[in-house]
């Protein structure tokens, strides 16, 4: 008899335990319409940002930008050796205390210096993962999908799908303070240099600033050579040299980046035109031969980004239109 009322309890409670499993067991009531309306409100956040992304590409692109910096963040400890411009010296390293809030596993190394200087250590096997030119020439003569007459020996260091045009700079002319010889604007200077006892500052023919002030010497119908022989032009092997020059009053007046003045608190006395030197824009790409491609990628993302471009438009870069 005791046998049977146990075999009826055990058929009572499994047919129990079935009926609570139909009617959704321990989720059912309040707390599994919770979980039911967060779940509906994050397909819904899902949903409305792959219709924004379809609708807008450049969130798109934003979006893959910002993943891969955070990719980059989560990732092991990186040493990431950048190759840049002299001119960008004060920005990348005030940059660099930014990005390490970003991505606190990457270790930025910097290298400055003329990009002609950078180009020839990268191609005589330097390492390097990122590199920012002041001048397009430089990077091109690395880049294999470039022009073969400026590329001429047909060299393969860019990763062409990351390059871009980084910056704009512009090209001034300085004086020291007191502006002892008077000079007050770069038609002035070519009066100067034409007949006066005076002498200017440039930077060296491979170096960006120095061919951006050969062009502004052509510019004028100046001849750079017979200056020298003159002894009219003193050189600087980068741009930093060339400031330097003009801040200890050793010449009396040189050309230089905005930036640079505004780094060494000079106040330009003139700005050359595009007519007069071309535009200075600054390219960047990844290296092919970089230990971590997808860590510069992530940097290189983040220097065009608006925390980043706020730093390098305080001392006077501009974004490329």
């Amino acid at each position: 008899m005791k046998k049977r009322a146990a075999a009826v309890l055990a058929v009572a409670l499994a047919a129990g335990s079935l009926s609570l499993a139909a009617c959704g067991g321990g989720n059912s009531g309040p707390e599994a319409e919770k979980t039911s309306e967060a779940e509906s409100r994050e397909a819904g956040k899902s949903s409305a940002a792959a219709e924004s992304q379809k609708t807008d590409p450049s969130a798109g692109e934003a979006a893959d930008a910002q993943e891969e910096i955070n990719q980059a963040a989560e990732g092991e400890e990186t040493e990431l050796i950048v190759f840049a411009a002299a001119s960008m010296t004060e920005t990348l390293n005030e940059i660099a205390g930014l990005y390490k809030e970003v991505a606190p596993n990457v270790t930025l190394t910097f290298n400055f210096d003329s990009s002609g200087t950078l180009k020839t250590q990268i191609e005589e096997g330097a390492d390097c993962d990122l590199f920012i030119s002041a001048g397009q020439k430089q990077m091109d003569q690395l880049d294999i999908q470039a022009d073969a007459g400026v590329n001429t020996d047909g060299l393969d260091f860019v990763d062409g799908t990351t390059r871009l045009n980084l910056l704009e700079n512009r090209v001034t002319l300085c004086v020291p303070e007191g502006n002892p010889a008077g000079i007050e604007s770069f038609d002035g200077l070519a009066q100067a240099l034409a007949g006066e006892d005076i002498l200017m500052a440039m930077g060296n023919s491979d170096v960006p600033v120095g061919q951006y002030t050969q062009n502004i010497l052509a510019y004028y119908g100046l001849d750079e050579e017979e200056l020298a022989k003159a002894g009219k032009i003193t050189y600087g092997t980068n741009v930093k040299e060339v400031t330097t020059q003009i801040t200890e009053a050793s010449v009396d007046c040189g050309v230089v980046y905005c930036t640079d003045a505004f780094s060494a608190g000079l106040s330009p006395v003139d700005y050359a035109t595009a007519e007069m030197c071309g535009q200075v824009i600054y390219p960047a790409a990844v290296l092919k031969v970089s230990s971590h491609p997808e860590e510069a990628k992530a940097f290189l993302d983040y220097l065009s980004q608006e925390e980043a471009m706020a730093v390098f438009e305080n001392v006077g870069f501009s974004p490329v239109e």
